[in-house]
């Protein structure tokens, strides 16, 4: 039997009147098992999925001033952190990696973390010099209060996928998901498996360009697809990605952060990065995207990639289930390796909490995107 379909307004009605129903992904496939898909259906109107991972691949959007008299950044530096101009007068990005030669072991992504829990910047610029313009250099302590706007952008904010990192060479190999230790000596998988957003959500359809998401307790919004942007990847019979496949690119203002749902760290050999919590409301329109959302981690897929050897194409060997790295041992190579999480599943499960109840007090807007991210693939080899 064909379960009903629900449109957007039913869903945004229920909310309005305080009678949306709620669960989270773990608790939805964990009612589909006692109950079956038709009940479980009927007893829930949206899915609440979350990540909270790693990511090096964002930047914080600041607009400063203006001072008088007006200054047009050229050069620009916070704290020992340079920062390129943003366009505008008093625009200036830094990035949220970085920091691999700083004798501090810090990035933008400890900056960012300095702000919002009130701490202070010392921003020190020079300016070109034009008739509107006439500033040479600024020096200036910046706190949260006194930068006008600003945004976090997250480049790679959403990833359908992950993959499980392991390395074939002696010795330890520092890498973006934390020490591989080889020959085989653990395996770091960088997604949450069946309660992360994509993995619920297969090619994040239900995500478009201005689509809300929560990211460290602000509203943000998908502003299309993001870094290596791959939604044309091999999937599983229901329709999940078997690596890492379509990507959306978020946004969020910087002064509705919540630095309890923010990271920072430093990976060794490689620089910044920062942990994120995100989670994304999946309405339940239909049986299909009910029944992707049931999926469990016995039924999903990540593919192994020897990381150490630094080409393009990584060698794959072979995949495995979210189950198997849940369980904390796989096989690789005929080899017992023993799997640790690359992600914070505890930091994952506060965020979906968190929209779960906004959703519910109707704190959160329930909209379908108005168009889907491009179906345009992002990963264009770059020979030399």
């Amino acid at each position: 039997m064909t379960l009903p379909a629900r449109s957007e307004s039913a869903l945004r009605q229920r909310q309005r009147k305080g009678v949306l129903r709620v669960r989270a992904a773990a608790d939805f496939r964990r009612l589909v098992a006692e109950a079956g898909l038709a009940e479980a259906y009927a007893a829930t109107d949206v899915v609440v999925a979350a990540n909270a991972e790693f990511t090096d691949q964002g930047s914080l959007h600041l607009n400063i001033g203006p001072s008088d008299p007006p200054i047009r950044f050229r050069d620009a530096q916070l704290e020992s952190f340079g920062a390129q101009s943003g366009g505008g007068g008093g625009d200036l990005v830094l990035p949220i990696g970085g920091g691999l030669g700083e004798a501090q072991r810090q990035g933008g992504a400890h900056l960012l973390d300095r702000l919002l829990r009130g701490g202070s910047l010392t921003l020190a610029a020079t300016g070109d010099i034009t008739a509107l313009h006439p500033r040479r250099d600024l020096q200036a302590q910046l706190d949260l209060e006194r930068i006008g706007s600003g945004r976090l952008l997250l480049h790679r904010g959403i990833t359908e996928n992950g993959l499980v990192a392991v390395s074939s060479a002696e010795g330890v190999l520092r890498s973006p998901w934390g020490p591989a230790l080889g020959p085989f000596g653990n395996a770091l998988h960088s997604c949450g498996g069946a309660g992360s957003i994509g993995l619920t959500m297969p090619g994040l359809a239900l995500l478009g360009p201005g689509s809300p998401v929560l990211v460290a307790g602000a509203i943000g919004w998908v502003v299309g697809s993001g870094s290596g942007h791959q939604p044309g990847v091999r999937r599983s019979a229901a329709g999940h990605a078997l690596s890492p496949g379509a990507v959306a690119a978020v946004s969020v203002d910087l002064h509705g952060l919540r630095p309890e749902w923010l990271r920072p760290c430093f990976f060794e050999g490689h620089g910044a990065a920062l942990l994120v919590g995100l989670a994304a409301p999946i309405p339940l329109i239909n049986e299909a995207v009910a029944r992707q959302a049931a999926c469990g981690d016995e039924d999903l897929e990540a593919p192994v990639l020897d990381v150490s050897i630094p080409r393009r194409l990584r060698p794959r060997l072979g995949s495995v289930s979210y189950a198997g790295l849940r369980s904390g041992r796989i096989q690789v190579e005929g080899r017992r390796v023993t799997a640790a999480p690359a992600h914070s599943p505890r930091l994952a499960e506060s965020i979906g909490a968190e929209l779960i109840t906004w959703l519910e007090e109707d704190r959160f807007p329930l909209r379908l995107p108005v168009r889907p991210l491009s179906g345009r693939g992002g990963l264009i080899p770059l020979d030399s």
